[in-house]
């Protein structure tokens, strides 16, 4: 079992900047790939980065590439998301999500096996 508890979300004007962290619990943390989806309302789940643990390969969605940057510290057993130049589309609550696969592509959901409960990002124009 893995846990894991997001944190960061808020309410930021486009163009600022937010972190969001992901504290893992449970099973060897630095052994899977995270992920970070985000859900806006009305809209279904969307991959937006990940990072693989081995050499930390990171992934990103090209909305937000250049803009966003995922990270881990294995010795904290948390990952981050530096969210920048946040635009209004980017509102949406986001999920930090643990993942096995060790290669090919990490975007797709029904790879992801463990799920935080969500945080919300609100961006106002």
């Amino acid at each position: 079992q893995v846990q894991l508890v997001e944190s960061g979300g808020g309410l930021v004007q486009a163009g600022g900047s937010l972190r969001l962290s992901c504290a893992a619990s449970g099973r060897t943390f630095s052994r899977y790939a995270m992920g970070w989806f985000r859900q806006a309302p009305g809209k279904e789940r969307e991959f937006v980065a990940a990072i693989t643990w081995s050499y930390g390969n990171t992934y990103y969605a090209n909305s937000v590439k250049g803009r966003f940057t995922i990270s881990r510290n294995n010795a904290k057993n948390t990952v981050y998301l530096g969210m920048n130049s946040l635009k209004p589309e980017d509102t949406a609550v986001y999920y930090c999500a643990s993942t096995p696969r060790d290669s090919g592509w990490y975007g797709i959901e029904n790879d992801y096996n463990y799920w935080g409960q969500g945080t919300q990002v609100t961006v106002s124009s």
